[in-house]
Order: structure tokens, then sequence, then C-alpha cells
């Protein structure tokens, strides 16, 4: 995932990625990303699929799991995440969770406190425009992220899945400081019931339509540090 992201910089319209502090590749994902200060880094904040920081337990499967299960107190973990990804160095510019779970109120409320506090100036809100899939839960997520408006995403419903194509078409749903999300990948064999398209995405990124279509209609790619609270091409 993160040879992807990178891939996607250099090559093609990403301006940041993000990382898993309890992802099986951490150490990996430094490594890499400390070689290219140009790709700015975020923490992508996992209460699912990988195993707790704090006790070493594993975390529930999904979102559903973790909705219907006993939640406690999140922030411990959330906290131990974040000072884990500014231990190795890197400059932390955004906050965002796997499977949207920090969307959640009460979540959201202690992510952005967080935030404040470590100085990070961006926390996703998934406002997601133009997508075909998922509409439901893109539905539920738009009406939460009412709370912050002026924000707005693309991607979010077809991310794993988007080809060259699918990412001209997003461009017409940018308005304002827009962010696509996307799931960049080169080689990846782990979260296999995910079932993205990961090197296929990576090359849509990547592919010189993209960047003439951006700059057909006059959008400037923008990362994190660029702008006060928003970002534009996210990964």
């Amino acid at each position: 995932m993160t040879e992807g992201a990178i891939r996607a910089h250099r090559d093609g319209i990403v301006t940041a990625c993000s990382i898993v502090a309890n992802g099986r590749e951490f150490d990996d994902a430094v490594a890499r990303l400390r070689e290219v200060p140009s790709l700015e880094v975020g923490v992508h904040l996992a209460l699912v699929e990988e195993r707790a920081l704090t006790t070493g337990a594993p975390m529930p499967r999904n979102y559903v799991r973790f909705v219907l299960g006993r939640r406690g107190d999140v922030e411990p973990e959330l906290r131990a995440q974040i000072e884990k990804v500014l231990a190795t160095g890197l400059r932390v510019t955004h906050l965002n969770g796997h499977q949207h779970l920090h969307m959640l109120p009460r979540i959201r409320r202690v992510v952005e406190r967080l935030a404040k506090e470590y100085g990070v100036g961006y926390v996703r809100a998934v406002n997601d425009r133009g997508g075909k899939s998922r509409r439901l839960s893109m539905a539920v997520l738009n009406r939460v992220a009412a709370a912050a408006p002026g924000r707005r995403t693309i991607g979010v419903a077809e991310a794993g899945h988007l080809t060259a194509q699918r990412i001209v078409e997003l461009l017409d749903h940018v308005e304002g400081v827009t962010e696509l999300v996307t799931h960049p990948g080169i080689g990846v064999t782990g979260y296999p019931h995910w079932g993205y398209a990961w090197d296929e995405e990576t090359r849509a990124l990547c592919d010189p339509a993209v960047r003439a279509a951006i700059a057909a209609r006059g959008i400037q790619l923008v990362g994190p540090t660029q702008v006060s609270t928003t970002i534009q091409t996210l990964s």
C-alpha cells in the first residue's frame, strides 16, 4: 500500500497518505515514507481489524461488530496510535479513520480534541459526492458530516476500484477544496477480503489523462500544509 501511495505521488496526483500505527507493515511504511518528505503523512486511526496498541488484544473484525459490541473509552488507544507515528519523527498533518469509524459523533469528538492537542490541522469529514455504490452507508456518513459544512470528498464510495475514467468523471463534483480518497497499492497481498484493485488504481492515479483533466478544469493539487483545515488529494 505504501509503495503504491509513493508511486502515485511521484508519478501521479496524490499529495498525502495515511499510515496505520497498529498495522502489520508499520515499520516498513515509516522507512519508505522517510525517503519521500514531499508526500505528507497522516494517521489512519484503526479501531477494527488490527490489534490494539494499548492491550495487544484483537480488535473487532468490522464496523458492525464494533458498533454492536462494548466500545469503552477509545481515547487511550487513539492517543497511542497518534503518538506512535509522531515518535518516528514523521510530521502528522491529518487524521482519518479505518472504516470511517472516526465519524461516529462520540469518537469524532475525541479525535478532534486529540487533533487540537497534537497540532494536527485536518480531520476527514466524509461528505461524498458523485459515488455510484454503497449509497446507504454514504448517506449516513454524509448526514453526520453536516456538522462540518463546506468540506467535500469524492471517491470514498468507490475507492479501491477507481479507474482513470472514473476519476475524471468525479472531478465534475469538485467544489472548493475537495478530498479525493483512494487506495493505491503495488503487489498488495494482505487484506484480500477488501477485494481492491490496488495496482489498477495506482495506474489510474498516474494516468496522464487524469492530470490533464485536472489542469483543464483549473483544479489545483494541494497538500494539508498548504491549507489550514482541508486537503485535496489523499490516499
